[in-house]
């Protein structure tokens, strides 16, 4: 059995077709995807996005920034439900098994983005003077982490052209937004940056392998990993429901 997209896509027929969406082509979902990117890349992951925060202040940049956000997501998720059905491959049942394992970790990352301070999260930056901790030491990076692993999954799962360029969108800003997060950091509180970067990594577990930290007993709650394996067991059971495919084959 093959997850397919195709249900969940025409759940936003009638809207779709409301706002003249129903002719969209693939390149009419290309052109939402490099916006989508731009937005994130373009704006928050340059010198702009401090151009803009100076007179709007971080709050007045926030809310702006989040419409655009809101308004690239909807264009996105138009276009990718107006998108034809290309298909490109057919994932075995056994690979979709084991890709449903990788959003165990892409769900205990996630988990861990939320639970403690995390210097590289919106609004947070002031507890990069603390360095690195706990799940940090792993990545410095877990939400964006949890995104792009969401974002390969479901390319590798739908095998479908559409699949690609809308999970691939997420997956390229969240990969590209790791580097574009160090350098604003870096810019803003040089000193505090080097030690959180000599103690983690942007990926997982190159500072603890190379020697440069060590995981440090206590620092990982237990109840992230349980919140992480209690949130994926949720995703599994809402895929059906929600998206209108199983997330493993049955």
């Amino acid at each position: 059995m093959v997850v397919r997209l195709q249900p969940w896509r025409r759940r936003l027929g009638w809207w779709t077709h409301k706002l003249n969406f129903s002719r969209c082509s693939l390149l009419n979902l290309i052109f939402a995807a490099v916006i989508w990117i731009a937005v994130h890349q373009g704006i928050a992951g340059s010198r702009l996005r401090e151009a803009m925060a100076g007179p709007l202040g971080e709050n007045g940049f926030r809310a702006v920034f989040s419409l655009i956000s809101v308004a690239a997501l909807g264009l996105l998720i138009l276009a990718f439900r107006a998108a034809p059905a290309m298909v490109w491959w057919h994932t075995p049942p056994l690979a979709l098994d084991g890709l449903a394992l990788v959003m165990l970790v892409a769900s205990v990352f996630f988990m861990a983005s939320i639970a403690a301070p995390n210097p590289t999260a919106v609004g947070q930056e002031d507890s990069m003077a603390k360095g690195a901790k706990g799940f940090q030491r792993i990545t410095r990076h877990p939400m964006l982490w949890s995104f792009a692993l969401w974002g390969i999954v479901h390319i590798l799962a739908n095998g479908e052209a559409a699949a690609c360029v809308f999970f691939g969108a997420f997956t390229i800003s969240a990969l590209a937004g790791m580097r574009s997060i160090d350098r604003k950091l870096k810019r803003r509180d040089p000193y505090n940056f080097t030690l959180l970067a000599r103690e983690s990594s942007v990926l997982p577990g190159a500072a603890l392998f190379s020697g440069r930290t060590k995981l440090q007993p206590g620092e990982i709650p237990w109840y992230v990993p349980v919140a992480g394996f209690l949130l994926w067991i949720g995703l599994i059971l809402a895929h059906k429901l929600v998206i209108g495919v199983p997330a493993v084959p049955g």
